[in-house]
C-alpha cells in the first residue's frame, strides 16, 4: 500500500486549535462530520478518502468526557477506513493527574485512557506537558511528548527581567522548573504546599530567597488557580518585587478566574491547549499551533523532534556562548 499524504482532521473540542495547526502546516483541515444522536451518542464520519494516508486527529481530552469518546471513535473510524497510520494529536491529555494509586481503591485514570487509545487503533500519540512524564510508559505505542518551554523561553527572554528567579508552585513541579532555570542560569525557589483534600490547600511555605526578585512561577496545569494565587501572595509577602505565572494548560475550573483576577499576579500566561471559558485582563494566551505543526511534519517525514525540547535549546545556547 502506498502512502499518499498527511491529512489533519479535528474533533469538535479542538477545532479552534486544529485550524491554526493546519494553517501553520500549510494545508486545509480534512472534512469530517461529527453527529450526535438525540440520546447523546456520537458518530464521526470522514467526508473524504483516507485510504493509505497518515491521518492526524487533533482533539484535546479536556472536559466534558465526550471529547475523549469522540477521539476514540474517530480513531476507530480512521482505522476502518484503511488509513495507513492514525496519530492522535492530544494537546491536553485529560486524566493525567490520576497517574498512580495514592490512596486505596482508586483508579489509575491516565493508564486507562492510554489503554483505550491503543485499543481504538492509534499508532502514535503526540501530546504536550503530561502532568507526569512517566505516563509515556503507559503506552505500548510511540509517544511524542512536546515541551512548552519551546514557547515559554522566548516569551521570558523578551520580558528582560532584571532579577529573574523561577519558582515551582509545588515540589512536583521542581524538575520542570529546574530545567528552565538552568537555561537562564537563574536561581530557583519552591513553594511547598500541603493539601487537606483535592483543590484545597492547608498550608504553604517558601523554600529559598525571593527578596527583591522578579519571580516567574512555572506549572503544567492551572485548575482552580488557588495554588498560583496563594503562591504569588506568599512570594510577595517574602519580599518579591513581582510575580507572574506561566502554565501550559488553562483548565481554569470553579472560581479560577476570580482567584486569578483577585491575586497579586501581574499576569498568567497560558497555552491554547484548552480554550478559555471567559476573558480576563490578567490572562495572556500563547499558541502551540506552530510547535504541533512541526511535530506533525516531522512525524510524517520520519524526522527527529529533538530540536523542540529544552535540553536541545540549552545545548545550542551553550555552544554559542
Amino acid at each position: 500500500m502506498s502512502v499518499t499524504s498527511a491529512k489533519i482532521f479535528s474533533g469538535t473540542g479542538s477545532q479552534y486549535l486544529a485550524e491554526k495547526i493546519a494553517r501553520s502546516y500549510g494545508c486545509n483541515l480534512g472534512r469530517v462530520i461529527v453527529s450526535k444522536f438525540s440520546d447523546g451518542e456520537i458518530q464521526p464520519v470522514f467526508q473524504e478518502s483516507i485510504r493509505g494516508d497518515y491521518v492526524f486527529l487533533v482533539q484535546g481530552t479536556f472536559a466534558p468526557t465526550d471529547n475523549l469518546m469522540e477521539l476514540l471513535l474517530m480513531i476507530d473510524a480512521a482505522r476502518r477506513a484503511s488509513a495507513y497510520k492514525v496519530i492522535a494529536v492530544i494537546p491536553y491529555y485529560g486524566y493525567a493527574r490520576q497517574d498512580r494509586k495514592d490512596k486505596p481503591r482508586v483508579a489509575i485514570g491516565s493508564k486507562l485512557v492510554a489503554n483505550m487509545l491503543v485499543a481504538a487503533g492509534a499508532d502514535r500519540v503526540i501530546t504536550m506537558d503530561l502532568h507526569a512524564p512517566q505516563i509515556q510508559g503507559y503506552f505500548d505505542i510511540p509517544v511524542d511528548h512536546l515541551d512548552s518551554s519551546a514557547i515559554f523561553i522566548p516569551y521570558i527572554e523578551q520580558l528582560k527581567l532584571e532579577n529573574l528567579t523561577f519558582a515551582a508552585p509545588d515540589v512536583g513541579s521542581a524538575n520542570r522548573v529546574r530545567e528552565i532555570a538552568s537555561y537562564f542560569d537563574a536561581e530557583m525557589v519552591i513553594c511547598d504546599k500541603h493539601r487537606k483534600r483535592a483543590n484545597e490547600i492547608a498550608s504553604m511555605v517558601v523554600i529559598g530567597d525571593v527578596q527583591g526578585k522578579d519571580i516567574v512561577l512555572i506549572d503544567d496545569i492551572c485548575d482552580t488557580g488557588g495554588t498560583l494565587a496563594k503562591s504569588a501572595g506568599l512570594l510577595m509577602e517574602k519580599g518579591a518585587r513581582s510575580v507572574r505565572a506561566l502554565c501550559t494548560h488553562p483548565v481554569l475550573s470553579g472560581k479560577a478566574y476570580d482567584n486569578i483576577d483577585n491575586s497579586v499576579l501581574s499576569e498568567l500566561v497560558v497555552c491554547d491547549t484548552i480554550p478559555l471559558k471567559q476573558h480576563s485582563d490578567k490572562i495572556k494566551v500563547i499558541s502551540v499551533a506552530d510547535l504541533f505543526a512541526v511535530a506533525i511534519r516531522n512525524a510524517f517525514e520520519n524526522k527527529s523532534i529533538t530540536s523542540l525540547f529544552i535540553h536541545s535549546q540549552l545545548k545550542e545556547k551553550r555552544a554559542k556562548s
